[in-house]
């Protein structure tokens, strides 16, 4: 599908997508958690970034289902909102496993993850950015930042549970720890999967 010189309202919520989820993860990696009470408000409050987003993409499939003519192929549309909001339903889980473990501490690994995570998301929203002006190849250097940085926390994570089962002697926390480093990595996995679909729009469009 060839892009039209107008704005247009998928690619301008494809953007509100990226940028929300962004949000969530600079709130994320921000929010400092010393308490229970804490750990209730940081839930809540990712919940309603989760909520946020699902309203944009029941938006987003609502004008699918009206329009005729789109910017893009409608299933890489429908594609990048879902693997987008991947990534903020899996910050999210992380959020509420943080609450039912009652953390109120992240180790160093954690905050590593976050970190990353957040500078992604960064990456993800400029190449929503980007898809809007309809510069498309300016994207792919941002697909292949996410693509790196996927690989740095598939590192971290082997770092962070051998680090673990080394220095851990609680078998509860060992499994709790285990479990949100396995959850930060798979929103990890999900930014790779942005960037997997930012090109194959590339491809099929530039």
């Amino acid at each position: 599908m060839i892009f039209s010189s107008k704005k247009d309202l998928f690619l301008d919520l494809l953007m509100s997508i990226a940028d929300n989820v962004r949000d969530s993860a600079q709130y994320f990696v921000d929010f400092k958690i010393k308490s229970d009470e804490d750990l209730k408000v940081f839930s809540k409050k990712m919940k309603e970034y989760e909520s946020k987003g699902d309203k944009f993409i029941h938006e987003l499939i609502i004008g699918l289902n009206k329009t005729f003519i789109t910017p893009l192929e409608r299933e890489d549309i429908l594609e990048l909102a879902n693997k987008m909001d991947d990534i903020l339903d899996g910050m999210e889980q992380c959020s509420s496993r943080f609450e039912m473990y009652n953390i109120t501490t992240a180790d160093q690994f954690m905050i590593k993850f976050a970190e990353h995570i957040l500078e992604a998301t960064y990456y993800v929203a400029e190449s929503a950015k980007l898809l809007n002006k309809k510069k498309l190849m300016d994207i792919r250097p941002h697909a292949i930042k996410l693509n790196d940085l996927e690989s740095v926390v598939d590192d971290l994570l082997r770092t962070s549970i051998k680090h673990l089962f080394k220095t851990e002697k609680d078998p509860i926390k060992i499994i709790q720890y285990k479990e949100i480093y396995e959850l930060l990595e798979g929103v990890s996995d999900s930014t790779e999967d942005v960037a997997d679909t930012l090109e194959t729009i590339i491809m099929r469009n530039a």
